[in-house]
């Protein structure tokens, strides 16, 4: 699990529906790779588009990934003082909205931080409470929100978008100054709690070299992958 240390609890679909608890496939919790500043990223589990070529299609599923209190959480990222913002990816975020709303708002008690989310939903659908009302309380807490669905066709290597025709919209005046279409992009990979995790918007080049290199490490003999 790549987690910080939150108290994992158990699954129950009606506290995650309510926001009490974010059932989270990873979480990453200090990288400059997701936007601008040290951030901390969230992965949440499950979304409805699988898109082709997604760089996470293990994280699409609807399944019960690893709960934690969105409150809790928001609390142990905060707790680095270098974190100026979080990042909200997936999966789908606003498929848990109520959960990323309570995090954000928790954080923001704590000091003054932005917000990215990225979605598959075009904002003109999330404008009408799809795929439900909390969406509205994630939108408020949200700075930057990128758009659209990745299309692999489109991918220019270009920004923090994944592909082209995803669309950047500045919620708020934070970030305004920060050009997510044109800026550089930066992958890392880390390692935590013992799983690799490429983290970023990477070129399509550097994905596939990720690929393969995880390929030949998993069939190495276990004695020399222990070393």
């Amino acid at each position: 699990m790549v987690t910080p240390k939150s108290r994992v609890l158990q699954y129950d679909s009606v506290l995650i529906q309510r926001g009490e608890l974010l059932n989270v496939a990873a979480v990453c919790p200090k990288t400059r790779a997701l936007g601008p500043g040290w951030r901390s990223a969230i992965w949440v589990q499950g979304c409805p588009f699988h898109c082709a070529g997604c760089i996470s299609p293990e994280w699409t599923t609807f399944q019960p990934a690893h709960s934690i209190n969105p409150v809790e959480l928001a609390s142990t990222l905060l707790a680095d003082p270098e974190i100026s913002g979080l990042t909200f990816s997936g999966g789908e975020p606003m498929q848990q909205a109520a959960g990323l709303a309570n995090l954000a708002r928790k954080a923001r008690q704590q000091r003054p931080i932005n917000i990215i989310t990225y979605t598959g939903y075009k904002l003109e659908v999330l404008k009408k409470g799809i795929p439900d009302r909390s969406v509205f309380k994630l939108l408020d807490e949200t700075d930057v929100l990128i758009d659209g669905q990745f299309i692999s066709a489109l991918n220019d290597n270009r920004g923090m978008r994944g592909s082209s025709n995803q669309r950047v919209h500045y919620l708020t005046g934070q970030l305004k100054d920060f050009n997510f279409e044109k800026a550089p992009r930066l992958s890392e990979v880390q390692v935590l709690d013992g799983q690799v995790l490429m983290v970023g918007v990477p070129e399509e080049y550097l994905l596939q070299a990720f690929y393969r290199a995880m390929w030949q490490l998993e069939s190495l003999p276990l004695q020399l992958v222990k070393k």
